[in-house]
């Protein structure tokens, strides 16, 4: 038995191996190849890309030859797009979240008076003021999360307590300085201030254009110096927490833990995400993109007022919306909230270019908030369907 057993594995040793020809690698077709076209119309920013562009091409026509893209006409909607873009950023990243802050407009005004009650009545400088502003306003930001956190209550009524309290308190200490609503004088300190002057007030690239102003580039006034003067710092400060905002959002772990968060909170926090701090955290973001939004006001117009700000907080979750954030969390772009602001600023000073009554500005906001909420709800389900 043993004998046969070797020469049955000599012979089997002996045998030659058949030569397996290589297969061209054959595409998992778990693998979906998409276009970058469909890939583009599945971003959450198509949208309010795409109105941007109708809106681009509804003024181009009707508003074409009024002066409203020359470059004094572009740095006022500009201008009115970089303010609301600085806190829909916020409200965006919170949003994506899955929380909302109603308290943004009661924050911008409560902080210019804060700014503005030091440095006029208590005789600080202006620089000390505005670290008081940003320290106090983000402070309440992280009441704001805290207590949403630990009390695990809606946002929505949180931020909406806060509102009333610090429009309420804003309106109480301007009486109480100033006898009325509005506290002015900031501008005159604003200019002498290192801080406020070099960050806050004034334009950007002020030598370069009145260079060009020389040479004829751009157009100038009777004597001679430029119509528009630079790049107003808001739209410098817009256009660099957006980009920042942006990278931290697609480029980062903290990006990542947004989305997660806002999707399933619960199970964020299973596989070690930290769902406190991510949350404590755009809270006081948003606070602090309030507070950018009222100093830089503040050093512009010179004063700080109680009623600046009011329903602020309802046009950045607008504009966040109008740029692809979902209602409820974990979905969004900055990239689209900045283009949603931009919606904003085109329509609001393009209607003053046409003969249309500029009545009808907030109809065209509910209808553009309107076709965001379905055009968004359609590609969340399409998404859905896809895995």
């Amino acid at each position: 038995m043993t004998a046969v057993k070797s020469i049955l594995m000599q012979d089997v040793a002996e045998q030659p191996v058949p030569s397996v020809k290589s297969q061209p690698a054959q595409p998992d077709e778990r693998v979906s190849h998409t276009s970058w076209l469909k890939r583009f119309f599945g971003r959450p920013e198509f949208a309010s890309i795409s109105g941007a562009v109708l809106v681009f091409v509804f003024f181009g026509i009707t508003a074409g030859g009024s002066g409203m893209f020359n470059m004094d006409g572009v740095v006022n909607w500009m201008q009115v797009a970089a303010y609301l873009g600085i806190i829909s950023i916020g409200a965006c990243l919170l949003m994506i979240a899955g929380e909302f802050d109603l308290s943004i407009g009661s924050m911008i005004g409560f902080a210019g008076m804060m700014i503005a009650i030091p440095s006029i009545y208590f005789h600080w400088p202006l620089w000390a003021a505005i670290v008081f502003a940003f320290a106090g306003s983000m402070a309440l930001g992280w009441l704001n999360g805290y207590i949403v956190f630990k009390t695990r209550l809606p946002s929505f009524i949180v931020t909406l307590a806060f509102l009333f309290i610090l429009r309420g308190l804003t309106l109480a200490l301007s009486i109480m300085f100033a006898n009325r609503t509005i506290v002015s004088g900031v501008g005159d300190l604003a200019v002498h201030d290192w801080l406020a002057s070099s960050l806050f007030q004034g334009n950007l690239g002020t030598g370069l254009f009145s260079w060009m102003a020389q040479h004829g580039w751009i157009a100038t006034l009777d004597s001679g110096e430029p119509l528009v003067k630079g790049i107003p710092k808001v739209i410098v400060w817009w256009l660099a927490l957006a980009a920042g905002a942006a990278f931290v959002l697609s480029r980062t772990r903290f990006g990542n833990w947004m989305f997660a968060v806002g999707g399933d909170a619960y199970a964020a926090k299973n596989v070690g995400v930290p769902v406190r701090k991510v949350k404590i955290s755009l809270f006081v973001f948003t606070a602090f993109c309030a507070c950018l939004f009222a100093t830089l006001q503040v050093c512009d117009v010179g004063s700080a007022a109680a009623d600046r700000g009011i329903q602020k907080e309802f046009e950045a979750i607008i504009a966040a919306v109008i740029g692809g954030a979902l209602l409820t969390g974990g979905y969004g772009s900055v990239v689209g909230a900045s283009f949603g602001a931009l919606i904003f600023g085109v329509v609001q000073i393009g209607i003053t270019y046409t003969n249309i009554n500029s009545d009808w500005f907030r109809v065209f906001l509910g209808v553009m908030l309107l076709i965001a909420v379905l055009f968004n709800n359609f590609v969340r389900r399409r998404v859905t369907e896809a895995r």
